[in-house]
């Protein structure tokens, strides 16, 4: 193993941890990917601002694979995620159409709206898998088929917003004229970042810097690895896997507010599926689905790349809808298997840890 010197003394280098390896992997692929559509494809590949437009269009799928993120590394699933997304979207729409113009009181009162659904959710979910101990995946099914039910009932049509300052903000844009394009007209275009991706880009931050630096992060690192010895740290398992499902749902309802600012309307369908794309993106960026490993950087790049995969098809002559779910399935069946080689050293006891993970008692 090859050494470091620094300030007179030697440092061992230390090996890649499993959820670093993956996570090196997702974004090679994504690199790749985006290079040879740039070579290929040509066209808006070339221009910035077709990778702010991933950003854009994707910056809700994002938040809510952040949400996966931290369920799934607690060695949980949440698949009501899509559900929450479009409840959220369509009681929002509907609200701001009640308020008139009422200005920007009416937008915070919205956003915290968005964020309430999101928690009554959380709160009820993780309630009933931590303190009830009933299997996450029934109680977060029951979350998506009540809140698909409860949309429908608010309203059976589509719901255009017809706020005039809530249009505005949708319109308002981070304008980047050094990362533009000129025009065939010999005009300046520069590029623009939407408010949602901004936010976006800062919760993946932040969900990063609460894993890794916090408590409640390593406690979720320690029940997704290993409950009985979590216990044995004397963490407080049940209260970790509450908050836990707590942030799935706060995240959810504000990627439900970030999907309204990107399209202002809410249907029935808004989002549907959605939740499949976030654990596929969580997945793809290097979350275990049996817990304890995971990254939610690679998770911004796994969802990357289902965006860039869905752009490529679009763009080429193989443009029909089956072809994106194939290759989705091929993307994420190459993740699983390099997962199963994760296991496969965690069960022979050579699983990599990070430095940094380090229990303490309560």
């Amino acid at each position: 193993m090859s050494v470091l010197k620094s300030s007179g003394s030697v440092r061992r280098r230390e090996p890649l941890t499993d959820a670093q390896l993956l996570m090196t992997i997702s974004i090679c692929i994504f690199v790749f990917m985006y290079a040879a559509a740039m070579l290929f494809l040509g066209g808006g590949f070339l221009k910035t601002q077709q990778l702010f437009d991933l950003l854009n269009d994707n910056a809700a799928l994002i938040i809510i694979s952040c949400a996966l993120t931290i369920v799934m590394i607690g060695g949980g699933i949440n698949i009501s995620v899509g559900g929450v997304i479009g409840l959220t979207v369509m009681a929002c729409a509907l609200f701001l159409n009640t308020q008139g113009d009422g200005g920007p009181l009416s937008i915070l009162l919205t956003f915290l709206l968005a964020l309430g659904i999101g928690l009554l959710f959380g709160i009820g979910q993780g309630a009933l898998i931590s303190y009830l101990e009933i299997q996450p995946f029934i109680v977060t099914l029951a979350g998506m088929f009540l809140s698909r039910g409860l949309t429908t009932i608010l309203s059976v049509n589509p719901v255009k917003v017809a706020h005039e300052s809530f249009t505005e903000l949708v319109k308002t844009k981070l304008q980047i004229p050094f990362l533009g394009y000129t025009a065939k007209n010999g005009n300046l275009i520069p590029a623009k970042l939407e408010i949602g991706a901004i936010v976006a880009v800062l919760i993946v931050l932040l969900v990063y810097l609460m894993l890794r630096y916090t408590r409640l992060g390593r406690n979720i690192y320690a029940i997704g690895g290993n409950q009985a010895s979590a216990l044995t740290l004397g963490i407080n398992v049940k209260r970790t896997r509450f908050l836990s499902y707590v942030l799935s749902g706060l995240l959810s309802g504000l990627a439900g507010f970030v999907f309204l600012m990107h399209k202002p309307a809410g249907n029935a369908s808004v989002a549907m599926r959605s939740e499949m794309d976030a654990i596929a993106a969580s997945i793809i960026g290097g979350t275990l689905l049996t817990g304890g490993v995971g990254n939610v950087i690679g998770t911004f790049f796994g969802a990357m790349i289902l965006a860039t995969i869905q752009k490529i098809i679009a763009l080429s002559p193989l443009n029909d809808s089956w072809w994106q779910e194939m290759a989705n399935g091929a993307m994420l069946g190459l993740f699983i298997m390099l997962q199963s080689v994760v296991l496969s050293r965690r069960g022979k006891g050579r699983l990599t840890l990070p430095s940094w993970l380090k229990f303490r008692k309560e």
